[in-house]
């Protein structure tokens, strides 16, 4: 029977979290630094557990219960070139090279099994991801296919084998020196592989998952330096605010360079607080913050070379004007201007009254000049006019006069002659409303006259008769002077 190991249980759930890491963990990392080659050691402090088919095996010993059977080392290694493509702090890696395997085959009795180190060629098709993290650390999830080119056992019989192998790790930087960079890693790996001799048939499985530390060594990109894959980059904190209240602009849209696209820019949300963390290429970036209601707003975050924070940027957007202005409107009467409440004022469709100050506010107006009646009883219906000016109050004040129907009007005026300005004895006449006087010897006059347009006559001794038209209003005054040309001889 086979002995159950916590190991087996944990080591695939170390796998999917780490791979699972590995995806969320794009959104928050700077780039991976570039390398030219890598060399990395299997063999670290490590626990492992294997699998052969029928009997028990370590990854070194084979054990029947208690006692140890026989036992070896079994290397394996590979050899070949990489594509990379990275996506702003996410590295792929795809691979095709060369794969060298032992792999364990036993001959011999069922009670002295003796270990053969089968041996496989193959190409092997390999692929990686690599995310970086904050504070240097790196993920890694990683996976390989081998293709048998040959196989063979130790004492060259013909064999068949398949297999693949997946892991992550998650390493950290201890090393750094000019062209090299050292890191130490905890690596998680599980491997299938089978191997079956062609002339008897002898089948031998093994299933090893590990988990253990290891050391990785890889050489850096060109000119002997390690440099990152494309720009620098660094994280940044945003704010967007009011400009006046200093208060956080929820889901605020905010744009910034896009990392996977060089030369454009993508749009972000910012969170409840008005606040998100964006990874920025090194340098001056311009970020931009819109939000309805507010003019938008562009402020310039600053990347420093080999810095993993950028210095916070806050937004801080105002207020768009109001596309409608509002008038203020006061009504008052008198020489001593009291107020008149309970004014009916008419301004488009809004209709309000005015309060025991005389004043109201018309809201909502569109720019530009609108007319406003006003009417009252005991006062005349008038109509002004004022100009709204979009995002401001403007005040207009109007004057009421008293409705005085059934007054006579009053018409006084002065006749001069206009040769040298001295009064004349004239006579007034104004047909319509069958008045006939004549004027005092300042040459003024004084008529009393309903409402209404009048033709009025102005005659005297040796000058020009004349006619003007004149417009009176009940219980209100006009004044008409004239002058009278003499005649001529």
């Amino acid at each position: 029977m086979r002995r159950p190991s916590p190991l087996t249980d944990i080591l695939p759930r170390l796998v999917v979290l780490v791979l699972v890491l590995a995806c969320t963990g794009a959104a928050r990392a700077q780039a991976p630094e570039s390398e030219r080659a890598s060399l990395r050691f299997r063999y670290g402090l490590s626990s492992r557990q294997g699998e052969q088919v029928d009997v028990q095996r370590e990854a070194f010993e084979l054990r029947d219960a208690s006692s140890r059977v026989t036992g070896g080392s079994l290397v394996r290694g590979s050899l070949g070139p990489r594509g990379r493509l990275s996506l702003g702090p996410v590295r792929l890696e795809l691979g095709a090279g060369y794969g060298f395997a032992q792999l364990p085959l036993f001959g011999g009795f069922t009670y002295a099994p003796v270990l053969q180190r089968g041996v496989r060629h193959a190409a092997l098709i390999s692929g990686r991801v690599l995310v970086a993290l904050p504070a240097e650390l790196q993920l890694e999830a990683r996976g390989e296919v081998p293709l048998t080119i040959s196989a063979h056992a130790a004492d060259g019989l013909k064999a068949s084998s398949s297999g693949y192998v997946v892991g992550a790790a998650l390493s950290y930087p201890v090393v750094r020196r000019d062209g090299w960079t050292g890191r130490v890693l905890l690596d998680v790996q599980q491997a299938h592989d089978t191997m079956e001799l062609e002339a008897s048939g002898l089948r031998s499985e093994q299933r090893m998952r590990r988990i253990g530390l290891g050391f990785e060594v890889s050489l850096d990109g060109e000119g002997g330096t390690s440099r990152p894959v494309g720009p620098r980059q660094a994280f940044v904190a945003l704010s967007v605010v009011d400009a006046e209240t200093g208060a956080p602009l929820p889901g605020a849209h905010v744009r910034v360079p896009s990392l996977k696209t060089p030369g454009t820019s993508e749009e972000l949300v910012a969170d409840s607080q008005g606040q998100l963390r964006v990874l920025l290429p090194e340098g001056a970036q311009s970020t931009q913050a819109s939000v309805d209601g507010y003019e938008d707003a562009t402020e310039v975050a600053t990347v420093s070379g080999g810095a993993t924070e950028g210095a916070p940027v806050q937004l801080r957007l105002r207020k768009k004007a109001p596309k409608t202005g509002s008038l203020k409107v006061k009504v008052v009467q008198g020489k001593d201007s009291a107020p008149v409440a309970d004014v009916q004022v008419v301004s488009g469709k809004a209709q309000l009254r005015t309060n025991k100050a005389g004043e109201l506010l018309l809201e909502g107006l569109e720019p530009g000049p609108v007319a406003v009646s006003m009417s009252a009883p005991g006062f005349r219906a008038t109509e002004e006019a004022a100009v709204v000016v979009a995002g401001q109050t403007s005040e207009l004040v109007v004057v009421l006069s008293q409705d005085r129907k059934g007054e006579l009007a009053t018409l006084v005026g002065q006749v001069r002659s206009a040769r040298n300005g001295q009064p004349l004895v004239a006579t007034v006449t104004i047909a319509q409303a069958k008045v006939r006087t004549r004027t005092d010897k300042s040459g003024t006059f004084t008529a009393r006259v309903r409402g209404g347009t009048y033709r009025i006559t102005l005659s005297a001794a040796g000058h020009v008769t004349q006619t003007k038209m004149v417009t009176v209003r009940e219980g209100e005054q006009a004044i008409l002077n004239v002058d009278l040309f003499p005649r001529g001889r």
